[in-house]
């Protein structure tokens, strides 16, 4: 589904924020991204969703080479990638119910199925009161909700997540791990970056962690190596 060979990237004439980044996501993979602030999660990301260009190195995105991809073939790739941005990107003239319609119309849907499934989505998010309400007058968790519904709308093959669960509390950000990890069992691979640490131990998938622009890639499941008891004996 994806893949990273080498890759890094910089900004300008500055140092390098990605150095030699190697990684493979499986089809129907489930990772978390982690990092201390600043590591590069953000800009990985970007990568991903074809925001950014690598300054070296490859990337192949659904088999497909992105340096050999002709520009005119970009907007298909993009349109199977579901992205929930850290600042939400609403549009704030549409209400909650449009803001998540928005995908299914670029591709054409036609508005029996459109409205029982946003319809549909917004309730399970818990905001079936807030049809009809513009994104200005909901709180940030609220806006949270409503960015995740538009991304994962459209059931994409790829879903990509910046701290989608920091602006809600524990039980709401359960819920939506648990659609995320239901959107999962249909077949999309999903991308969370978070600093939540909890969140990551209470749900165990694959851990990619960024530090010092360089990625570790660790199964779930695997516990930290025993250290030898070194105590003496009585």
């Amino acid at each position: 589904m994806v893949r990273f060979e080498n890759v890094g990237m910089r900004y300008g004439a500055g140092k390098e924020v990605l150095r030699g980044v190697g990684m493979r996501l499986a089809p129907g993979s489930f990772s978390f991204l982690t990092g201390p602030s600043g590591a590069g999660k953000t800009t990985l990301l970007k990568l991903i969703y074809l925001a950014e260009r690598p300054t070296r190195g490859v990337i192949s995105l659904f088999g497909q080479n992105i340096a050999m991809a002709k520009r005119r073939d970009l907007p298909a790739l993009r349109r199977r990638i579901g992205v929930v941005f850290q600042d939400f990107r609403l549009i704030e003239h549409l209400s909650a119910r449009d803001n998540v319609a928005l995908p299914l119309r670029v591709a054409g849907a036609r508005e029996n199925r459109i409205s029982g499934e946003v319809e549909e989505l917004l309730h399970w998010v818990g905001l079936a009161d807030h049809l009809d309400d513009k994104p200005a007058t909901l709180s940030g968790g609220q806006q949270q909700r409503i960015a995740i519904a538009r991304a994962v709308i459209s059931r994409p093959s790829l879903l990509i997540a910046d701290e989608p669960t920091g602006n809600v509390d524990d039980a709401i950000a359960q819920r939506l791990m648990r659609l995320l990890e239901e959107l999962n069992k249909l077949g999309t691979t999903i991308v969370i970056a978070t600093h939540n640490e909890s969140l990551v131990a209470r749900f165990p998938h694959t851990r990619l962690h960024l530090e010092d622009g360089q990625l570790t890639q660790t199964p779930p499941n695997v516990a930290p190596p025993t250290l030898p008891d070194t105590t003496p004996s009585a």
